[in-house]
């Protein structure tokens, strides 16, 4: 009986790892585009009423979150004047930030050599990406409005909505295209 149920396990993640690598497939859209990285800094002071980070938390929620809308992998999120102190929750928690985002070679300047980038859908909602929970609403509001605008993107949907104070009616819903780097090749 294990090894029947084992089986069913292993047949399903074997299914669920197809189903994944088409979607992956799918995402990227059109043909390559080339494209140059340009740096940001950015000092994000958050403030909600729904959930309270310390200056710690909320620089790992805003590093996955820089990730997951396509910014480089070596972003860097730091701790930035926190009253409270290392691991205490913060009404004003702050994060500085620094990370480079993919813009097309014809519309910018940069040091960087070019390198080959195509439109990629990326989608934020409740456990997607995995760390990302309903009490993070505010949150990827303040993302959206703050830090989304330093990335090259397109056909923005935010179906967003954030109920101060409680978790019940909100809703983490936002959708776009963002220009990124190829993935890497497989060897």
């Amino acid at each position: 009986m294990e090894l029947l149920r084992a089986l069913k396990i292993g047949h399903a993640l074997v299914i669920c790892g197809f189903s994944m690598t088409v979607l992956a497939g799918e995402a990227l859209a059109g043909d390559p585009e080339q494209g140059v990285w340009l740096k940001h800094e950015y000092s994000f002071q958050y403030f909600g009423f729904t959930t309270t980070y310390s200056c710690d938390g909320l620089a790992s929620k805003l590093k996955m979150l820089l990730i997951a809308a396509g910014a480089r992998a070596d972003a860097k999120t730091t701790s930035d004047a926190c009253a409270r102190g290392f691991g205490v929750p913060d009404k004003f928690a702050r994060s500085r930030l620094t990370f480079y985002t993919l813009a097309p070679a014809g519309n910018a300047e940069a040091a960087s050599p070019p390198i080959n980038g195509l439109w990629r859908s990326v989608g934020f909602a409740d456990r997607s990406p995995r760390e990302l929970a309903l009490g993070d609403c505010e949150l990827v509001e303040q993302f959206r409005d703050k830090v989304l605008p330093m990335f090259t993107t397109r056909n923005i949907d935010s179906q967003m909505t954030c109920v101060p104070n409680q978790l019940s009616g909100s809703r983490i819903s936002l959708k776009f295209e963002v220009f990124a780097a190829l993935p890497p090749k497989n060897k």
